[in-house]
């Protein structure tokens, strides 16, 4: 595997762990010419994973788009990068095994999916990612969505957020 730092083609392995019920490995890898640590990804190549969008239009599963949208939503805020691979690799990995006959996933379920991690990792940027998914058009639905979250918080026993649909 080159690294992506300094091109050598020496690394060793330092964790693998399975993704994806096994479809897939994550491997964690030090370069032994600079040190530099990276990560890789091995996957079958079958069927490509496939989100149906609401114009039941389709495209492949992207984690690059899964993980830039994450980034847009906690930019600026103090999240770890390694925090947002963790949620990109768990969101596929829920993907795949929720997928795993059809091949295929709705957006929404995934935008679901999104929000969840997101509420429980940073709020303003559960808000950001809502903002662009639900399609808000006006200030009253960003605070609409803020005093969901603020009676969330003070209501004992009360999970989060019920990802229903924009009525339009």
């Amino acid at each position: 595997m080159r690294c992506p730092l300094c091109d050598s083609l020496e690394d060793k392995v330092i964790e693998s762990r399975s993704l994806a019920g096994g479809s897939s490995i994550r491997r964690r890898r030090e370069c032994l010419a600079c040190g530099y640590r990276f990560t890789s990804y091995e996957r079958l190549e079958d069927k490509q994973l496939m989100v149906v969008k609401r114009s039941d239009r389709r495209e492949p599963f992207s984690r690059e788009k899964l993980e830039k949208g994450l980034e847009q939503a906690v930019r600026k805020r103090a999240v770890p990068q390694l925090q947002i691979e963790s949620i990109v690799n768990e969101i596929e990995e829920q993907a795949m095994l929720q997928a795993r006959a059809g091949n295929e996933i709705s957006s929404e379920w995934l935008g679901d999916r999104v929000l969840d991690a997101l509420y429980n990792l940073d709020r303003v940027a559960y808000v950001r990612f809502a903002s662009v998914y639900r399609n808000f058009t006006n200030v009253a639905e960003f605070i609409t969505e803020i005093q969901k979250i603020t009676s969330w918080r003070g209501a004992p026993g009360v999970a989060g957020p019920t990802h229903e649909k924009r009525q339009d």
